[in-house]
């Protein structure tokens, strides 16, 4: 049992219920969980198998290390990993039967010569920079890596089974961006299957597209934040698109005490109170992720009566001005986030007060708050595992 006065509560049947809604929204698509960082915070091996239960038929993460680590866990299925550096173990990742995204001409590279050197046929998917300027080649670059990796595949080291981007601004349907972009994939595409590419998927919708933009389907969807239940369309809630948020964050207050009219209170004494109050000590601080960005402004809910961080948020603990009526004792439950269904603040909430995004609000959450994975979707990993074989 945790001994950490605080806890993230994670709903893995949210997970498995968003998941089937996504698939709901792109019936001819296959649908890819992406669980990366971690699962956006909500844990990564747990998350990855409920949104298997609830029909994702790929996953995919970032970093090669948690790729294996899915692996290693027994997590089976298609996997396709993104992001790894010259001289990453990629026999390994070939041994544990991943995917591997090529975006560079040295990853084809790399990716032949452990295909060769461990006698494995490689699964590839390469990536096209749409107009992003991030990962993946501009179009003319990728249609030379493109040649190369089709002679490769000709010799049986590699399979070209996917062509995949990333979106500028996918929740702007009517974007100029996001057309160029979409003209682009299509040219990708089409070169790759002229060439005679084995294309087993072709990727580009995020959360965003899947939830609004059915052009950007194609064979396999790739929701991220959506999976969690939060949303990535700016003016839309979780419960306008039909999405349940899947984390609550909640600690145990350690400490009340009375303050009299005039007190500063934490760091710098940027806030002080008004009128004799009751001050509460939460055991949250920024090396638990909470932001310091939100001073001042990070909404809590105690006992139903919404308050917010009294000062500076502090590296293990935040304090919280209660009001003068309140009758809070320690041991009382103070939650920072949750669905909202309760009336309790939400991540947009906290995303607004921080002025940052959502997405940051819960992977940035520390490594020292215990994950606590609720639901019929979450049965022990080894349960599954012994379920499946991959």
């Amino acid at each position: 049992m945790s001994t950490f006065p605080a806890r993230a509560v994670v709903d893995l049947d949210a997970i498995a219920g968003n998941v089937r809604h996504l698939a709901t929204l792109a019936p001819a698509s296959q649908v890819m969980a992406v669980v990366k960082a971690d699962a956006y915070g909500h844990g990564l091996v747990p998350s990855a198998l409920a949104a298997q239960a609830g029909g994702a038929t790929w996953l995919g993460v970032a970093q090669l290390a948690e790729a294996l680590t899915l692996r290693a866990s027994g997590v089976t299925g298609r996997i396709l990993t993104w992001i790894y550096s010259p001289g990453a173990p990629l026999e390994s990742a070939l041994a544990a039967g991943l995917d591997l995204s090529v975006g560079a001409p040295w990853a084809l590279t790399e990716v032949v010569a452990a295909a060769r050197a461990s006698g494995r046929t490689a699964r590839v998917h390469l990536k096209v920079d749409t107009g992003l300027a991030r990962g993946g080649m501009f179009l003319e670059d990728w249609s030379e890596v493109l040649a190369d990796a089709l002679r490769a595949q000709a010799d049986g080291v590699i399979e070209v089974v996917g062509v995949w981007s990333h979106l500028a601004s996918a929740e702007d349907v009517t974007s100029p961006i996001t057309q160029a972009q979409l003209d682009v994939f299509v040219e990708a595409i089409a070169r790759a299957e002229a060439g005679g590419a084995h294309l087993e998927v072709r990727h580009l919708a995020n959360s965003a597209a899947t939830l609004v933009n059915p052009a950007m389907h194609f064979d396999l969807v790739r929701p991220g934040l959506a999976v969690f239940g939060l949303s990535p369309v700016p003016g839309r809630t979780p419960a306008d698109l039909g999405l349940t948020p899947a984390m609550r964050l909640e600690a145990e207050i350690m400490l009340v005490k009375r303050a009299a009219a005039g007190q500063g209170v934490s760091y710098g004494h940027t806030y002080t109170t008004t009128e004799d109050t009751l001050l509460a000590d939460v055991p949250l601080g920024y090396a638990d992720g909470i932001p310091r960005h939100a001073s001042g402004t990070g909404p809590f809910d105690v006992g139903g009566r919404r308050v917010r961080i009294a000062g500076r948020v502090c590296m293990d603990q935040v304090v919280l001005d209660l009001g003068p009526d309140a009758t809070a004792r320690a041991g009382d439950v103070a939650v920072l986030f949750g669905p909202g269904t309760d009336g309790e603040p939400t991540a947009q909430d906290w995303a607004e007060a921080a002025g940052t995004i959502s997405y940051e609000i819960v992977t940035r959450l520390g490594s020292r708050v215990p994950r606590v994975h609720v639901g019929t979707a979450g049965r022990p990993v080894a349960e599954l595992a012994r379920e499946r074989a991959w």
